[in-house]
């Protein structure tokens, strides 16, 4: 593997844990109040978060730039108050993946959420458990397997993020080209085919050892519960 191949993959696992990382709570807290709320607008929620599913990826990217480029009403108050910049950097890349990757971490803990007994929470409660103490000793380890199923969804979404992220970040050799950019480059350049291919094996790969993982984890976890 040349450098450029190197650094697209070291640069594609660290920016998918971040966004894996960065998502999480936010992600529960979603799912939680879609799955256990009735409130006006919920249907406008539930619609803002699956939008990265059903929007071309470059929308999003772009409605990044604006809100987190140097002139974007998050990107400049960071920029002049914080010295930090966003747009064009690992750290977008970062934000895009999460962003398109998003639906896919709430969609699975919402699932996990709606088929926990509600019985057994309120069995807790009638014990003299506050609704903190029945969310973390109760609910959390039921929806456990769903977090890490979700978790695992979303690295690998992250890993084969694309469009936003090239909208949002570009293509930048060593700062924000990921696999799928640095493939899309390779593509592009003549004699390019055999990096092109190894980065196609490899992001299969790792894409495959992710489910499988999620799989197996879900799994084993579901089991010692049961157990």
């Amino acid at each position: 593997m040349t450098i450029m191949e190197w650094e697209a993959l070291r640069l594609s696992l660290w920016v998918s844990c971040c966004a894996m990382a960065g998502s999480l709570i936010p992600g529960i807290f979603a799912a939680w109040i879609l799955a256990r709320f009735e409130f006006p607008g919920k249907s406008l929620l539930d619609g803002l978060v699956h939008l990265p599913l059903v929007v071309p990826p470059v929308v999003i990217g772009y409605l990044l730039l604006l809100l987190f480029g140097q002139r974007g009403i998050i990107g400049a108050w960071l920029l002049k108050n914080l010295g930090i910049t966003i747009a064009f950097t690992w750290k977008g890349a970062a934000i895009a993946a999460a962003a398109m990757a998003f639906p896919l971490l709430v969609r699975a803990v919402r699932l996990s959420i709606e088929g926990v007994d509600r019985g057994i929470e309120d069995a807790a409660r009638t014990l003299g458990a506050g609704p903190m103490r029945v969310f973390f000793t109760v609910t959390l380890p039921l929806i456990t397997p769903g977090i890490i199923t979700g978790l695992i969804l979303s690295f690998a979404r992250s890993l084969g993020e694309f469009g936003a992220t090239i909208t949002f970040v570009s293509n930048i050799q060593g700062q924000t080209q990921t696999l799928p950019l640095a493939l899309y480059t390779l593509t592009q350049t003549p004699g390019g085919e055999a990096g092109a291919m190894r980065l196609c094996v490899i992001s299969v790969v790792v894409a495959m050892a992710a489910l499988v993982a999620s799989e197996v984890m879900s799994k084993r976890f579901t089991a010692y519960i049961r157990g």
